[in-house]
């Protein structure tokens, strides 16, 4: 259980990609658990995820502010799951930081999803 923080520089413009990152449709691109995502209405997101080998669908909410290039996302259960990602940079090269807090008690898989994540944000973003 906890707050666990991630980071990684981005050879992309701050705006572009936060304009990737910030659109439901993108988010089973860069979260590897995640399998389908589509808004809801409002805030809401219909997400279905592959989670200890098994299938969820639910739904969450997502809102952009998009001035900030801030996100902040989570989701009812009792894992009180939610977190915030942040864009920083200029027209040259930019750098997302995930914040995440979950009760969910597997630290490892949680920092090991974290790095998966910004590593294929990273990918994506630099090989387009």
């Amino acid at each position: 259980m906890g707050d666990y923080q991630r980071s990684q520089d981005v050879d992309a413009p701050a705006d572009r990609l936060f304009g990737y990152l910030s659109e439901v449709g993108n988010l089973p691109r860069y979260f590897a658990a995640m399998t389908s995502a589509e808004p809801a209405g409002g805030e809401a997101v219909r997400v279905t995820a592959k989670v200890n080998g098994s299938t969820e669908e639910g739904e969450a909410w997502f809102r952009v502010d998009r001035e900030g290039r801030h996100l902040d996302w989570g989701s009812e259960g009792p894992n009180d799951y939610h977190g915030c990602l942040d864009v920083t940079g200029d027209d040259g090269s930019s750098s997302v930081t995930v914040f995440l807090h979950t009760e969910r008690h597997d630290s490892d898989g949680i920092d090991r999803g974290l790095a998966e994540t910004l590593a294929t944000i990273r990918r994506l973003m630099e090989g387009a």
